[in-house]
């Protein structure tokens, strides 16, 4: 009775404990990456759920290569202001959401990458030709995303008085749009990838004015001491350079605008 009364516990035992590994190894068969949900060619939730984008398709890729396929991608909607803490946090595994490199932001995550190189530019109303480059910008009302690296560029230009009277703040680029179609501010600025987008949903709207004034180094955010996962991700990256993926993203998702980059970067191991 009592080898019985054993075995019963000892299966028990291992009922439970199959149980819970059920119930809490989900978590590990998902690839949770951080994207923005409301940014054209780049990140972009559709109607229908799937999403659609540049960051997308690479965040895709990258998921292959690291061993999970793509019902195994779960996309978590990143705005700027929260990506550090998404990575610091493990709420994902990786943000790739037009995540520019700073040296203020690698004290806080690691970065594999860049991927992509762009700039800040300027989105005007086409019908607007007053705005021609940054220094237009002193006396026109801006709008730019909170956590975001462009408006603070424009505020160490132009000043904490400027940023006052001229600039407008949202929780995303999407938010801003709808602000510069009905002249309640004059521009939008930031990189020219995600305003080339928008430009792109709205033809004849508006006009990117193509003079960009900075150089964005686009990577893929990871926990700071995850070395291993860094290393991964820039084989990874590399790979899908080499390979032709990356020019196939680039020509999918921006189309007429690929043209400003046409080549890939090189990979910097931060």
């Amino acid at each position: 009775m009592r080898v019985r009364r054993v075995g019963a516990v000892v299966l028990a035992a291992a009922a439970m404990a199959a149980g819970l590994t059920a119930c809490s190894g989900g978590g590990d068969d998902k690839f949770v990456v951080g994207i923005k949900f409301d940014q054209p060619g780049l990140g972009q939730k559709q109607p229908d759920g799937s999403f659609k984008g540049f960051d997308v398709d690479v965040a895709k890729y990258l998921a292959k290569e690291l061993g999970y396929a793509d019902d195994k991608v779960e996309f978590k909607e990143a705005i700027s202001a929260n990506r550090e803490s998404f990575i610091q946090q493990g709420q994902v595994k990786i943000v790739i959401a037009t995540y520019s490199i700073t040296d203020d932001r690698k004290k806080k995550v690691g970065f594999a990458g860049p991927y992509l190189v762009t700039g800040q530019d300027i989105l005007t109303r086409a019908d607007d030709t007053s705005i021609n480059s940054v220094e237009d910008l002193k006396a026109k009302k801006v709008c730019g995303a909170q956590g975001s690296s462009s408006p603070a560029r424009l505020v160490e230009k132009f000043g904490d008085a400027w940023k006052g009277q001229y600039l407008t703040e949202q929780q995303g680029y999407g938010a801003c749009l709808p602000l510069l179609e009905n002249k309640q501010v004059d521009a939008i600025s930031t990189d020219a990838t995600i305003l080339a987008g928008f430009a792109a949903q709205s033809p004849g709207k508006f006009r990117l004015v193509g003079k960009p004034f900075s150089e964005e180094k686009y990577g893929v955010g990871v926990k700071m001491d995850d070395k291993d996962t860094r290393e991964k991700l820039n084989k990874a990256i590399e790979k899908m350079f080499q390979d032709g993926s990356w020019k196939k993203a680039v020509d999918a998702n921006f189309g007429e605008f690929g043209k400003f980059f046409a080549n890939p970067p090189t990979v910097e191991r931060y």
